[in-house]
């Protein structure tokens, strides 16, 4: 996705929020052509300089077009979100927003449990496990900003899912990856700039 595109997602992420927290209601999601194409997406909200999440919600599969999935997303991760209080009005201008647009996820053939870490490329992609006791998600964002690699990225998204954390060497599993184009504001309302997290396997 071209930056140009990226920005505009964040802004209309922010306006969404704005809007909800001012009349209850959503923003209407733009109609142009690359908006209405159904994508799977992500908002993350952090606070402001301390970069500690405020919330994220999202849908993994191209459920939705784009336009009115980033929309969704962005409100939901500003009240929504369970491990959070609702966003207030007074914190919209202490906060930054970052959105996430995924490829379709693709299964990863899991009958060499030891060989896992070696199919995960730290920086890229971003996982999804599903179980018959619970699912999860991580971002490919997620195992860069602290630090894991990728057998510790696989026992987080574990632990995400509500599961042991050695769940991925035994259990039984559909494990799906995905790659994301990220985008997000340097400050509060600022300039948005698209993010790298490519560091190669570890």
């Amino acid at each position: 996705m071209d930056d140009e595109k990226g920005v505009q997602l964040v802004h209309l992420a922010r306006r969404a929020v704005e809007t909800y927290l001012e009349t209850g209601t959503l923003e209407k999601a733009p109609t142009a052509d690359w908006l209405v194409e159904k994508r799977g997406v992500f908002v993350s909200i952090y606070t402001y300089p301390d970069k500690e999440l405020r919330g994220c919600i999202g849908y993994p599969l191209p459920t939705l077009p784009l336009g009115e999935a980033t929309v969704r997303a962005a409100v939901a991760s500003a009240v929504e979100d369970p491990r959070f209080p609702p966003l207030s009005p007074e914190e919209l201008p202490h906060v930054v927003f970052e959105v996430s647009v995924l490829s379709k996820p693709v299964e990863i053939d899991v009958s060499n449990r030891n060989s896992l870490p070696d199919l995960v490329e730290v920086g890229v992609d971003g996982l999804i496990i599903e179980t018959p006791f619970g699912s999860g998600l991580l971002l490919p964002q997620v195992p860069v900003e602290y630090g894991w690699n990728a057998e510790e990225f696989l026992s987080h998204l574990c632990i995400k899912a509500g599961l042991n954390p050695t769940y991925w060497l035994h259990g039984k599993m559909r494990l799906l990856k995905f790659t994301a184009d990220v985008f997000a504001e340097e400050r509060p309302g600022g300039p948005v700039l698209p993010r790298n997290f490519k560091l190669g396997k570890c």
